[in-house]
């Protein structure tokens, strides 16, 4: 673990690094166009992806972190003894498609995807008041089976995720999303459970300072296709929030959720703590963060502008 934090904060040593993270994640926009800048501090939001991207040869590395539950009172130093972790890279590959590979010790889950922005939200010429991007996952669980004695094929380790992100900005504080979301899994615990399994997820992030946005998010799973339990527990929504605090060149992400899991297929079908129960040793919140760090791949942009330049943003309000 102090391995990974000390190759986090050499990054900055070992490549063409930008002094701000939002340098990267926009190219300054055409004259004839003025796009909205800014919409989110970073490419997630808390669990769920942003319609932010990448630019073009910019590469961001992210460490993702969720403790154990809150109610594990001092004995488990309130779930800070457990750690689940995800580590990941997302490339842009062109200002509007990136793709994303990483490692999560949850179930030892290894997730690939792929994001294309569509449509942005612009004035100008053309008046566009939406973003929208697609999103499509797939992951794939290395765990031991449950019970290796009978016929265990590779395709039940598969999972599927297909998300339109629909996001808009409202002057320079407040953003919103929605994200209409298909996760198919190829195993389920019983008939009765579906295969494919359909939500609807709602996000806002909203600007506190230059450097500090105030975010939340929750997923509405439709009733009647999630039937079985998740080890033991009722499956429920997932609901977190969290503070993005920009720190020059890092976008630390702290936040509480009641999702153990950091990938679609485990914060919408497998979520099981409990916001509000009756006592607190059934508070099912766990303390989480990300941090994320962008550098860029080309030191020199084409025509022979720095990189730096090229990758700037106007969303400096």
């Amino acid at each position: 673990m102090k391995k990974l934090f000390l190759l986090l904060f050499l990054l900055p040593f070992a490549v063409s690094a930008q002094n701000d993270l939002l340098d990267i994640l926009d190219k300054e926009a055409p004259k004839t166009k003025n796009f909205a800048l800014g919409v989110f501090k970073g490419n997630r939001l808390i669990n769920s992806q942003t319609t932010e991207q990448p630019a073009k040869k910019t590469m961001q590395f992210i460490i993702a972190h969720r403790f154990g539950r809150m109610s594990g009172s001092f004995k488990e130093f309130f779930g800070l003894d457990a750690a689940n972790i995800r580590i990941g890279i997302e490339y842009g590959i062109i200002d509007n498609l990136s793709v994303g590979l990483a490692r999560n010790s949850f179930e030892k889950t290894y997730d690939g995807y792929i994001k294309w922005r569509i449509i942005r939200q612009q004035t100008g010429k053309w008046n566009i008041p939406i973003t929208i991007t697609a999103f499509t996952s797939m992951a794939i669980r290395s765990n031991d089976w449950a019970d290796p004695a009978r016929h265990n094929f590779f395709s039940s380790r598969l999972y599927y995720t297909y998300q339109l992100i629909i996001s808009r900005k409202f002057g320079q504080w407040v953003s919103v999303e929605l994200m209409p979301t298909l996760v198919h899994r190829n195993l389920v615990p019983t008939v009765k459970d579906r295969n494919d399994v359909f939500a609807l997820g709602a996000g806002i992030s909203v600007k506190a300072s230059k450097r500090v946005r105030v975010n939340a998010e929750y997923y509405f799973v439709f009733p009647k296709q999630i039937v079985s339990d998740y080890n033991n527990e009722k499956v429920r929504n997932n609901l977190s929030v969290g503070v993005d605090i920009e720190t020059g060149g890092h976008i630390f992400q702290i936040h509480l959720s009641n999702s153990r899991g950091m990938i679609e297929k485990n914060f919408i079908t497998e979520t099981t703590g409990n916001w509000f129960p009756k006592s607190f040793k059934d508070f099912g919140v766990q303390l989480g963060f990300n941090i994320t760090r962008g550098f860029v791949i080309n030191p020199k942009h084409k025509k022979g502008k720095p990189a730096k330049e090229a990758a700037k943003t106007t969303d400096t309000k």
